[in-house]
């Protein structure tokens, strides 16, 4: 079937749809139907069927015969070390966690936060969890005691399973003082913690309350999958709030299954036995469900990578991981991309290696520019899939399915809206607009399964952030078009869309022509307040390495390749270079605090931010500009 039927398909028997997707899954109690509605603009998935996720991730393909074939394959370039853990071993290894953890009282339905690095044990830590049908609730490693200790809070965990300390290039993040000073923090105090002591740093346990990760499991008799109902919680996730309180999304047990089952065929054309690699971390939604969940629900090989795309220790890592497993899909950020391209412009690290069973790399997370995929395109010589989705949808809105069908990419556009998803471009009034004509992206209710229910713990909050702006849809907050073909093209989040002298233009776009330019690697534009225009357009450079142009000169070139293609009505003058971007640990631009320092507004430091220090380069590069706000 081509795409288009497959969509039809789902449009015309949405039920029969997603009930013959549930056929991939092995249930204990067969759901009666796909949807459960009589709670509207709240809405459900299999809700009355019975599963367990840790069943379908992990015992079944042991059952099947395919216990030998290697499930998780550890790559720390940092530690400088490879391994493999098969179905088998990961089962035994779950099992015997799941076991200690029900020998301490965690039973369906209590909490365990997770605080953990890129290593086999934090998928471990996720799988015992479903398999208790526990709710875990991954958090970054290395977050700031005080953001830990608001999560503590939200979620009430009966455990917390940590590690002694996560590694980056140059130096050790010691994870067990945070954790210590965040239970501090904490008014609700976790009965227990476990700790995986890694030799890099053993922490000091608390006794009484501090386990060790091999000593806590001793002994003990390993559990078996617990049952769960399709609308029960399988994680919550924290995704980063506008008022400072992060929202927990939860994701539901069997449309999370569904979903991601179905997705990992269709979007990446992975089956049992293929590799496939997210280059992310499972602090991230893409760690949730594509380096933990969904290439094992297919039964594939996930890989588990500690390190970074540039300097651990080169620019050539991804490619080298590639070659050595034999990636069949890869995925990662553009930013990971754009790291890369800065460091290696024309391609010689790609060259070193054999890509042979690469059939495509996957990128999300941001807005892919088309500078950066016609780099990848180039040298490596497969097609390169732009997807667009959210920590609150958990798998992919808009896609080109290369496991349905490879359709033609449209640089700029992350393809088509995928099965589940009616994609519709908005007015202020909640209008549809007409193709080419920019709006807010919003999905006609309901979303497909395995998207967000609500939030943990705040129903209201849930309805007043998603459905009340636009009534009957959910708003994404991400503002583009469609074309003429049913293309998505996503431009700006929303508050992104700046208002020069009455014409609303995308920053996005924007940036899209300042990243065609030849020594630019990487760029933002944000807007800045304007007395007379509203709001004026400011965008700040990163040039590529071993540029030796003058960076005036490059500034006036950028400038006037704005105005060229976008026209004067963009008022594009100002722009600066700056050795690097403020970003969060998954690589999103913080475009929102540069304004806010651009403007002189007080803003509150975002707990992601990668490198506080970039902030005072940026606000020096402002003060340069002559902004006095700044």
């Amino acid at each position: 079937m081509a795409y288009k039927e497959v969509y039809e398909a789902w449009k015309s028997d949405p039920n029969g749809f997603w009930m013959q997707a549930a056929e991939a899954i092995d249930w204990n109690k067969q759901p009666s139907k796909a949807l459960f509605d009589d709670n509207a603009p709240l809405y459900e998935w299999f809700s009355d069927g019975m599963v367990n996720t840790c069943w379908n991730a992990v015992d079944r393909h042991v059952e099947a015969g395919r216990g030998d074939q290697i499930a998780i394959m550890h790559e720390s370039p940092i530690t400088h070390s490879t391994k493999g853990i098969t179905y088998k071993e990961l089962q035994q290894r779950v099992a015997s966690l799941a076991g200690a953890l029900r020998m301490r009282g965690v039973e369906k339905g209590d909490r365990v936060i997770i605080y953990m690095p890129m290593i086999p044990e934090a998928l471990e830590a996720m799988l015992a969890c479903a398999r208790l049908g526990a709710v875990h609730s991954v958090v970054f490693g290395g977050f700031a005691a005080h953001e830990l200790a608001v999560r503590i809070d939200d979620c009430q965990p009966k455990a917390i399973i940590a590690a002694s300390c996560g590694l980056e290039p140059n130096r050790v993040v010691h994870y067990k003082p945070l954790l210590d000073a965040a239970i501090d923090q904490a008014a609700h105090k976790p009965e227990f913690c476990v700790i995986f002591q890694r030799e890099q740093e053993v922490a000091k346990l608390v006794e009484g309350r501090d386990f060790s990760w091999h000593g806590f499991q001793y002994g003990v008799k390993p559990a078996d999958c617990v049952p769960v109902e399709g609308n029960h919680p399988a994680y919550i996730l924290y995704t980063s709030g506008t008022t400072g309180q992060p929202k927990g999304v939860v994701r539901h047990t069997g449309g999370h299954l569904v979903a991601l089952s179905w997705t990992m065929k269709a979007i990446y054309n992975i089956e049992a036995g293929d590799r496939f690699w997210a280059a992310s971390d499972v602090g991230w939604v893409v760690g949730h469900s594509y380096i933990c969940y969904g290439p094992l629900i297919a039964g594939a090989t996930t890989v588990v990578f500690e390190g970074k795309p540039v300097g651990t220790p080169h620019p050539g890592v991804f490619w080298r991981i590639i070659q050595n497993h034999r990636i069949k899909s890869f995925f990662t950020a553009p930013t990971a991309l754009r790291a890369i391209k800065r460091e290696d412009p024309t391609g010689e690290w790609i060259k070193r290696y054999k890509l042979h069973d690469l059939q495509a790399l996957f990128l999300a997370g941001e807005r892919a520019d088309p500078d950066t995929v016609k780099w990848a395109q180039e040298h490596l010589g497969v097609p390169v899939v732009d997807h667009w989705w959210q920590t609150e949808t958990g798998w992919a809105i808009a896609a080109n399915p290369i496991g349905i069908e490879e359709l033609p990419t449209k640089i700029g556009s992350p393809t088509v809206p995928m099965p589940g998803y009616d994609v519709q471009v908005l007015d202020e009034g909640g209008h549809p607009v007409e193709p080419g004509t920019l709006g807010a992206i919003a999905i006609k209710l309901p979303l497909p399964p395995g998207t967000l229910p609500t939030l943990w713990n705040a129903e209201a909050r849930y309805k007043k952030s998603y459905l009340e702006h636009f009534p009957g849809y959910y708003e994404t907050g991400d503002a583009g078009y469609m074309d003429e073909d049913g293309y998505v093209y996503i431009m700006a989040r929303t508050d992104d869309v700046i208002n020069v002298a009455g014409h609303r233009l995308s920053t996005g776009a924007m940036e899209e022509v300042l990243a065609s330019h030849p020594d630019v690697a990487e760029c933002a534009v944000i807007g800045i307040a304007d007395d007379l225009k509203g709001q004026q357009p400011l965008g700040f450079l990163c040039l590529n390495k071993g540029c030796t142009r003058p960076e005036a000169e490059i500034v006036k070139e950028c400038v006037k390749l704005v105005r060229d293609q976008i026209g004067p009505v963009a008022a594009f003058k100002l722009a600066c270079v700056v050795d690097r971007l403020p970003k969060t640990r998954s690589g999103k631009i913080l475009r929102g605090t540069m304004v806010a320092i651009a403007d002189g507004k007080p803003f509150k430091m975002p707990a992601t931010i990668d490198d506080p220090a970039i902030l005072d380069e940026i606000t020096v590069a402002l003060k340069t500009l002559g902004f006095p706000a700044a």
